[in-house]
């Protein structure tokens, strides 16, 4: 494990001493966006390690009664219903709402592994400010990429490195975490007029939070972590459609940049 920009704490005294106590006693949130993901829960809840702060399950409006069974499987478990759709909507409505130190974000359908979290936590307590999960770093790997995607991911990976100056291993997966005094630099939209769409509400928005936290600065570390197949349903991402968009965000946030 790898931190790009280690940081230390800056304040002082009283501040001083709270900044400690947190590193090493952080209260943990874990975001879980869903839309129709009742099958899946049982396996990803069982998989979650102890002594979490809170587990938040972020609703798309499911028709297979997803909320009920989080809260049957897990008592005390947050269920947030999104504002627009999308699952970066979700991940921003949970980010906002998220009550812990560290947010950890991770996926309902059994192809994150929650078990991995420790290590993810354990990059945040080492000094990192992000904790970027990658299935491509020593240790790490998937089972379910397809090598169209894998090769598409790569070559977006690239666009990033040399545009951005950073040496991401994988650009587009979906388990990261990070401090949540962070989630103000990435300027996630929980609401809108109307509610109408806005950018980062597709899965674009794990592109968009590497490259937001890049570019704020941030201590990156990348995480080793294995990929499985999804387990039950169908996945909602589109090669093709998700690629362009992933495109599309790495140029307009270049300009911004």
């Amino acid at each position: 494990m790898t931190i790009t920009k280690p940081t230390g704490f800056t304040g002082r005294g009283a501040q001083d001493d709270q900044a400690r106590v947190v590193a090493a006693r952080p209260r943990i949130s874990v975001v879980i966006p869903t839309l129709n993901e009742a099958r899946n829960l049982e396996h990803v809840f069982a998989a979650l390690p102890a002594g979490l702060h809170e587990v938040i399950v972020v609703d798309g409006h499911s028709t297979d009664g997803t909320p009920d069974i989080a809260r049957q499987l897990r008592p005390g478990t947050r269920v947030v219903e999104q504002t627009r759709s999308g699952k970066g909507n979700a991940l921003a409505c949970g980010f906002d709402a998220a009550t812990g130190d560290i947010i950890v974000m991770i996926d309902a359908d059994g192809s994150t592994d929650p078990a991995e979290i420790p290590r993810f936590v354990s990059a945040l307590t080492s000094g990192a400010d992000f904790a970027k999960g990658s299935r491509f770093a020593p240790g790490a790997g998937s089972s379910d990429i397809t090598p169209l995607r894998k090769l598409g991911n790569r070559m977006l990976g690239l666009v990033v490195n040399v545009l951005f100056g950073t040496s991401y291993s994988d650009l587009c997966y979906g388990y990261n975490a990070f401090w949540a005094r962070h989630v103000p630099l990435f300027r996630l939209r929980v609401d809108s007029p109307g509610q109408a769409p806005v950018w980062g509400d597709g899965f674009e928005i794990e592109t968009l939070l590497n490259l937001r936290a890049a570019t704020a600065g941030l201590a990156i570390a990348e995480v080793p972590s294995f990929e499985y197949p999804r387990m039950h349903g169908t996945s909602k991402l589109n090669t093709f459609r998700d690629g362009q968009r992933v495109l599309r965000t790495i140029l307009t946030e270049r300009r911004r940049a």
